[in-house]
């Protein structure tokens, strides 16, 4: 896989922002597998090759997700990208000092706000993601397991939590795929596949530098997700470790004329709580 350039800064909170759980607690338990690549034909870069704007070029794949699920697919062009990244992340073209990333809560709100190309969400809701185990102390008793290892952390893949696991499939099941951000660890330069490897050194929580990316399937072992032209399998030992945010985008392009998903989930309760927020 051909790396391209990181962009995603730090995370920014905000109260206001809808949670997942409060509208996919009933909804029935989303199928073992979803995958939604097999329809693309073309991923590309999206400029994220030679910019900092995987906070954009993430939109970009997900709307080719959802029109290529639709018998249509569309690709944005890197004109519009680029406008987005200019829009949303203060990028101006011509002046490399202003590439410096973005922020993805600035960006969802943009995309809902002004949208990309014809292309905007109505709302999005946050999911709860598990704290990184390497800011956290380990155990005395662990530290003495650790004699003989050459002064390195043995890495400590944990399961991911049920409840986030879930809402991970149901966002992109019902939604059609999850934007989330991660923080890279430089052990997954080299990795085909994303896995935890270490939790200190090169194995550090965002030692490579933060990513946006969208999770656009699943299955029994994997996530899979868009990054730099390529599908990437992910375990969820690794978005327990390194992911740090994650949001759950309802779009006009997957939304039918009756307000609802293809599988039915309804829109009027979230937009009717989205206008509380935003007023």
């Amino acid at each position: 896989m051909q790396h391209g350039k990181l962009g995603k800064k730090a995370v920014r909170h905000d109260p206001r922002t809808l949670k997942l759980a409060r509208y996919t607690a009933a909804l029935a338990d989303p199928p073992t597998e979803c995958n939604l690549t097999g329809k693309i034909t073309d991923l590309g870069m999206m400029l994220n090759d030679s910019l900092g704007d995987c906070t954009c070029a993430s939109i970009g794949h997900m709307v080719q997700a959802w029109t290529a699920e639709d018998g249509a697919q569309v690709i944005i062009a890197d004109a519009d990208i680029e406008k987005a990244y200019e829009a949303f992340c203060g990028y101006r073209p011509g002046d490399p000092s202003t590439d410096q990333g973005g922020i993805e809560l600035d960006v969802l709100n943009g995309w809902r706000q002004v949208g990309v190309a014809g292309h905007q969400i109505t709302a999005y809701a946050a999911l709860q993601v598990q704290p990184a185990q390497s800011a956290q102390p380990a155990p005395e008793s662990f530290w003495k397991k650790l004699k003989g290892l050459f002064g390195k952390k043995a890495p400590r893949p944990r399961a991911m939590l049920p409840v986030l696991d879930r809402q991970l499939k149901q966002g992109v099941y019902y939604f059609g795929g999850v934007y989330i951000g991660v923080e890279l660890p430089l052990t997954a330069q080299g990795q085909a596949t994303w896995d935890v490897v270490s939790l200190d050194g090169d194995g550090e929580r965002g030692s490579w530098g933060g990513h946006a990316i969208p999770i656009v399937g699943y299955d029994s072992e994997y996530f899979y997700v868009i990054t730099w032209g390529a599908i990437v399998k992910v375990t969820p030992a690794f978005l327990a470790e390194y992911m740090s945010e994650a949001y759950v985008c309802f779009s006009n392009d997957i939304v039918g004329a009756d307000g609802k998903s293809p599988q039915g989930l309804e829109t009027a309760v979230l937009l009717t709580d989205l206008s509380e927020v935003t007023a």
